[in-house]
Formats: structure tokens, C-alpha cells, sequence
């Protein structure tokens, strides 16, 4: 029997989390990784509406956010990415592969 596992998604509800493209992804994923038959599926969990206090890194975000943005500019996707792994102290890992309709 092989092992199943599952990523756990604790998600707030802003409104680009839970996009129809974001679900769709979802889902998509988690039928590659049923018929392949290997690999982590995506289980999500969204937190109640105007519940900041459940959401573990939001005050840790809220400081970053303030650390990381200009307001005078918008930051490229690279340079986003670089800021938050520098402030956050986390490995960069390649963006996930996803196909965009």
C-alpha cells in the first residue's frame, strides 16, 4: 500500500486565495497527484472571515510586508521573492510549474 500525504493549507479569506483560478489549480493538482499516484495533495482549510488572531503568521507577515514593500514602486516577481527569503531567512525555491488558461 503506498503511503498518502497531504499538505494542510491554512488559509485566510482574501480574495486571492480563494480565486476560482486558485481552486482550479488546486484541483488540478490533486487529480495529477491521484493519477500518478504519488505525490503530496493540497488539503485547504479557510479560516473564518475578519479572524486575523487564527492566522499564525499574520503578524509576523504584517511586519515583513512593511520591510519588504516600497511605496514608491512596485517590486518584479524576482526581486519580491529575494526580499521575502532575505527578511524570512527562508530557502528560495523555482516557482511552481502551473499551466495558465
Amino acid at each position: 500500500m503506498s503511503e498518502r500525504k497531504a499538505l494542510l493549507l491554512i488559509w485566510d479569506n482574501a480574495a486571492w486565495h480563494n480565486s476560482q483560478r486558485v481552486r482550479a489549480w488546486i484541483r488540478a493538482h490533486n487529480r495529477r497527484v491521484k493519477r500518478e499516484g504519488g505525490g503530496v495533495r493540497t488539503v485547504g482549510c479557510a479560516l473564518p472571515t475578519k479572524s486575523p488572531w487564527l492566522n499564525r503568521i499574520e503578524p509576523y507577515w504584517i511586519h515583513g510586508k512593511r520591510a519588504i514593500l516600497e511605496a514608491e514602486r512596485k517590486l518584479t516577481a524576482a526581486e519580491t521573492i529575494e526580499r521575502v527569503c532575505a527578511y524570512f531567512g527562508c530557502e528560495e525555491f523555482p516557482p511552481l510549474a502551473q499551466q495558465l488558461d
